[in-house]
């Protein structure tokens, strides 16, 4: 079975190579943009600066072989099945990333921290939710 994801945005970003990008976002990962495709457009309508939001992204340059790492990439620590990591390589590379939003310009919004490589497809975009919500 197989299952088709279509990117609605591609996140354009000042880091360019993977290997000098932050292992997470609070590590100083650069403000970035997420550019949107005009069929989403009603879809980011709603968006605020000031919201929260989750960006699901591909991993477009993962190894899509690897099932364990050694978690940072730091040799001292055990091999670990990426189930159990944030490691970018994996079966299926889907990112996580918890942004805050900056500005909207149109179809690009500005996030905070937001460790992506430039060029990296954006499949979808969630609020995060407190106890309120």
């Amino acid at each position: 079975m197989t299952y088709e994801i279509r990117p609605i945005g591609v996140v354009a970003s000042p880091l360019v190579d993977r290997a000098h990008a932050p292992k997470q976002g609070v590590e100083g990962a650069p403000d970035a943009w997420l550019a949107f495709d005009p069929a989403v457009a009603d879809g980011v309508r709603d968006l605020a600066v000031g919201d929260e939001v989750f960006v699901l992204t591909w991993l477009h340059l993962a190894d899509r072989s690897v099932l364990a790492v050694h978690p940072r990439d730091d040799q001292r620590n055990p091999l670990t099945g990426v189930f159990s990591t944030r490691s970018s390589d994996r079966p299926n590379p889907i990112g996580l990333h918890r942004v805050r939003v900056l500005a909207i310009d149109g179809l690009r919004v500005r996030v905070a921290g937001l460790e992506a490589v430039d060029g990296t497809p954006v499949v979808d975009v969630k609020p995060v939710l407190d106890a309120t919500r």
